[in-house]
């Protein structure tokens, strides 16, 4: 951005400015907003600061003074106009400019071959070039500058729509105000990036909340999402946030494009000459995918020593001639691809075991551990699932264990370091009565789990509620957990059918329900009486019916109430239900005390029927075949995914089996698709072949 000359230019003339300013008004603010833009360069992007903070302070200080005093020197890039006056009351959502995709996953070397063989394939004789960057873990942002002036900053949102954050974009000092995007005949430019938080700003960040009592953040990435909504961007300012730009993703021109916007490469030194933070530095190219593994590899051995969290590489191919050739799915660009690093692990002392009691009676174990870091989270409280797991992994209170993120999400705990015992330790003991109702907990033969069996057991209740009340059940939002169990607490909601009469001359009395969020949770409530029966199903929390299962039942009657008289047997013909699941409905069913409830929601006026039956395809496309779903989709929700096949008149199981034609694989796919491998009847498909075999239905 500034050659060695001009720096020390830029130097002398801030060193005059302390001492005294030019008599010229307009020269004066111009001359202090160089050194200002100059000195924020050198300390944000480049790591060296050029000025003790005395002397910056008194260089801006000057700055505002001198634009107080005459409002017409202002400029929109002033360094000044980044300090916000007041709160933003929203963010409105605004359209990208190009739809910020997601990427493809790998995590080995055969997974990058596999992408490097497809690139070949789409790139046909055009020989290819990679270029591989660290892939940050922190929150995506996208800028827009015109006339080389920053105009827009939003979130990625739902990568079509984002929320408008410019106010707050501001204040992070190492974005440009302004850029000589003029100079190359560039009018409009979007770009891309990161909003991460400096592993050393991050830890004094929660150190300093730990003094004044306040709870820690929990990772930088989370701190870095939650940081660029806030509401008050003079709080957004103290949390030392810095951006990464990493792409261009749209431009207009005035003329000829530039040399630089012909590779990805020069595109990221053209924006780190032009004073933008880019991953210059850590960027490298290659000509061969195996040189692409062994810096991969290489790189993640360093990661540590990266002054942000790093979760991954991304390999992107250099040439956007070739870029455009090979094209984009609707999820992700095929010419780039994610290299996530391996699970993290970390020791720590295993302190104590919680018991906690879910919605169905099962009795979870909670390892409580000292606080340990772990790829970007700190990690207190860990599921030990049940009394097997205790037991086969010989865990004991006291031992040091070994704990990892699966995936860089889930903790777990791999096993304790026995060799490490001194003779304290002591074995974990499981309760034999429920820790919250004391009642006498049982297991049911060939099952783990010990189970609370007093369906009035509190948790018990307020979890049926919760899930009751979920945005995948009856949907009455605005009736969240932490409003659920305030009202339990308060006796002002004992059950599910309360949900329909509650106190609201109560509730109005307490502190935050206001009239507006009164009338909206009514209307939430009222609305909930018309979901479709498969949701009201779902919604009654019974053991092992999930959302397909729900479905099949909803499918199988005219009335909910048909079901008092489905035996097991009858149950087990139905496509996808088996023994455990038969008897778990029918033991529901068969219960007074469900029956009576079942009544007073119906009372209620909560819809008992299935107003889709008979609606569904039954001679479409998918006619006669069946679906299921497992790993994490990235194209499109579950749900919507079953919706699309059912329309077509296909049907989705709950498992793997014989009587299922297809299994859609997403990522992290488990067991499901070890066993349909193993089956060999079941047709494998990714997401992008499902997307393929839709569009040619």
């Amino acid at each position: 951005m500034y050659s060695k000359e001009e720096e020390k230019k830029l130097y002398e003339q801030a060193k005059a400015l302390i001492e005294k300013l030019p008599g010229n008004n307009e020269k004066a603010a111009q001359s202090l907003r160089d050194v200002i833009v100059y000195a924020d360069w050198k300390y944000y992007v480049q790591s060296e600061p050029v000025f003790s903070d005395f002397e910056y302070d008194t260089l801006f200080k000057k700055l505002k003074e001198l634009e107080t005093a005459h409002p017409e020197l202002v400029t929109s890039d002033s360094p000044t106009q980044r300090v916000a006056l007041g709160l933003s009351e929203k963010f409105p959502p605004v359209s990208h400019l190009v739809p910020m995709l997601s990427l493809d996953n790998t995590y080995n070397a055969e997974d990058l071959l596999d992408w490097d063989r497809k690139c070949k394939e789409l790139a046909g004789d055009v020989p290819i070039e990679y270029c591989v960057e660290p892939k940050y873990d922190g929150a995506s942002i996208s800028l827009i500058y015109e006339d080389g002036k920053l105009v827009r900053g939003a979130t990625r949102g739902d990568g079509v729509m984002g929320e408008e954050i410019t106010i707050n974009i501001k204040q992070i000092k190492s974005v440009p105000l302004s850029a000589a995007f003029m100079r190359y005949g560039v009018q409009t430019v979007e770009i891309r990036g990161e909003c991460v938080i400096h592993k050393d700003v991050f830890a004094a960040f929660n150190a300093q909340r730990a003094a004044e009592g306040l709870a820690p953040l929990a990772n930088p990435r989370n701190a870095a999402s939650g940081t660029l909504r806030i509401l008050d961007p003079r709080e957004v300012g103290k949390r030392g946030l810095t951006a990464i730009l990493y792409q261009v993703s749209y431009y207009t021109l005035s003329g000829e494009i530039p040399k630089e916007l012909h590779t990805h490469y020069d595109t990221i030194q053209w924006l780190y000459n032009l004073g933008f933070p880019t991953p210059t530095k850590e960027m490298r190219k290659f000509n061969r995918i195996e040189d692409v593994i062994d810096f991969c590899a290489a790189f993640e051995e360093k990661r540590d020593t990266l002054p942000f969290e790093v979760d991954g590489l991304v390999i992107k191919v250099n040439d956007f001639a070739l870029q455009d050739k090979m094209g984009m799915t609707s999820h992700h660009p095929r010419w780039a691809v994610a290299y996530k690093f391996k699970a993290r692990q970390a020791t720590s002392k295993l302190r104590r075991v919680e018991f906690q009691v879910g919605r169905t009676g099962t009795i979870t174990p909670v390892a409580k551990i000292d606080p340990v870091h772990i790829g970007g989270v700190t990690v207190t409280s860990i599921s030990l699932f049940n009394e097997d797991v205790v037991r086969e992994k010989d865990l004991h209170i006291g031992d040091t264990v070994l704990v990892e993120r699966a995936g860089d999400v889930i903790p777990y705990i791999v096993k304790p370091l026995a060799e490490l015992r001194d003779g304290s330790e002591e074995k974990i003991k499981f309760p034999s009565h429920c820790p919250v109702c004391n009642s006498q907990l049982v297991k049911t033969e060939g099952e783990a789990a010990w189970r609370c069996d007093n369906v009035n057991c509190p948790t018990q209740v307020v979890e049926r509620i919760i899930h009751y009340v979920s945005k995948d059940a009856m949907d009455i939002r605005n009736l969240g957990g932490a409003n659920v169990l305030k009202f339990f607490e308060l006796g002002l909601l004992k059950d599910i059918p309360g949900i329909y009469h509650l106190d609201w001359g109560k509730i109005k009395a307490l502190e935050g329900f206001g009239e507006k969020s009164i009338n909206n949770l009514q209307t939430s409530i009222e609305n909930s009486k018309k979901q479709t029966l498969n949701r009201l199903i779902y919604g009654l929390g019974i053991r092992y019916v999930g959302e397909t299962t729900a479905k099949t039942l909803a499918n199988a009657v005219t009335n909910l109430k048909d079901l008092y008289d489905w035996d097991v047997e009858k149950l087990t013909s139905l496509e996808d239900i088996g023994p455990k699941v038969a008897t778990s409905v029918a033991h529901f069913f068969s219960q007074e005390e469900n029956r009576h409830m079942l009544d007073v929601l119906e009372q209620e006026g909560v819809n008992m029927v299935n107003t889709l039956k008979g609606q569904a395809p039954t001679d479409g496309a998918f006619s006669g075949k069946t679906f299921l779903f497992t790993g994490t989709l990235h194209k499109f929700k579950r749900s919507e995914a079953e919706e699309l096949v059912e329309s077509k008149g296909g049907a989705i199981l709950s498992g793997v089996s014989s009587k299922l034609n297809y299994l859609v694989v997403g990522e992290d796919a488990g067991s499901k698709l070890e066993k349909a491998k193993k089956l060999g009847s079941v047709t494998i498909l990714s997401e992008d072949e499902f997307e393929e075999l839709l569009n040619a239905m």
